[in-house]
């Protein structure tokens, strides 16, 4: 069944080649340990092969020098072996699974920074495909908030939007720096659950604004900026009447009270409400709010 998951994997091709004898596999070239099943006298063994990514560090589900096999498809695939080789014995397969193209499309996602290289990772919780899904972006962002976490890395740098994600790279490590692209209430639940000590949520006004309106997802499918309160928010906070019929934009209205010197004073305001919005959601969590056009005035 198609979905649109925001999956890199979407219409790979995907090989997999079985042999016994090892040297017939084309295998990633990072050594790596296999994944073995035993299943009376038979046994197989997986590999990853080209275009499939080898886990090089801890704080995965796939401890180091393994394929990056997430175990919902390792144990699908262990599930179809002890099956089928009921009727036989003494079989000593060695089974690789390949990705086309894998290694370069994999510079589309976190892999490297998480220390899966050569390839894609083979992901999966369920092994069920639903539509309107966006379950695999989702559990991107989990393994890097596991893989920070595991790895000490303190504070997370939440981040939506390219420039979110350049400036913040300018002053943390890229690999405490999760994109979560218009996720911010699924983000924030996981670093809550994951009881992650501190994180740093950045982004530009508009997308704040939404925040601090309630959105738990950003996009605009899921609704659009309420100018009116945003109207009379500032009144009330800040005692200015913006001209909303002549911007309808947040951009807009921060560039109007920039005129008058009053634009801090919008982005404190979005900022404080964003955060007290985040604590309704979730009073537990650790999290900090801040304005990408403010950060790169004032700095963090």
């Amino acid at each position: 069944m198609d979905n649109d998951d925001l999956d890199v994997t979407k219409n790979c091709e995907i090989v997999v080649t079985i042999s016994d004898k090892v040297d017939d596999l084309r295998l990633n070239v990072t050594p790596h340990n296999a994944q073995v099943c035993v299943q009376g006298s038979n046994k197989l063994s997986i590999y990853a092969g080209l275009g499939v990514g080898v886990v090089t560090k801890k704080g995965l589900k796939i401890t180091p020098d393994f394929p990056a096999i997430n175990p919902t498809p390792l144990n699908a695939m262990f599930d179809i072996f002890k099956k089928l080789s009921l009727d036989y014995e003494n079989l000593d397969l060695h089974c690789s699974v390949s990705i086309t193209d894998g290694e370069n499309i994999s510079k589309q996602t976190a892999n490297s920074k998480v220390g899966v290289v050569g390839g894609l990772s083979i992901l999966g919780t369920t092994g069920i495909v639903k539509p309107v899904s966006s379950s695999a972006y989702i559990d991107s962002v989990r393994t890097e908030i596991e893989f920070a976490k595991e790895n000490e890395f303190n504070p997370l740098i939440f981040t939506l939007g390219n420039s979110a994600f350049r400036v913040s790279k300018e002053s943390y490590d890229e690999a405490q720096i999760v994109e979560v692209a218009n996720f911010v209430y699924d983000s924030i639940e996981i670093a809550t659950q994951k009881e992650i000590k501190k994180v740093i949520f950045v982004c530009g006004i508009g997308k704040m604004t939404k925040v601090y309106q309630g959105f738990k997802n950003t996009h605009n499918r899921f609704g659009t900026i309420d100018f009116v309160q945003l109207k009379e928010d500032i009144k009330n906070e800040i005692g200015y009447e913006v001209d909303i019929e002549s911007t309808l934009t947040v951009k807009g209205i921060s560039q109007e009270l920039e005129k008058i010197g009053l634009v801090n004073d919008l982005y404190t305001m979005i900022a404080k409400k964003a955060n007290e919005q985040i604590k309704v959601w979730f009073p537990t969590s650790n999290v900090e709010a801040l304005i990408l056009e403010q950060s790169e005035v004032t700095g963090w």
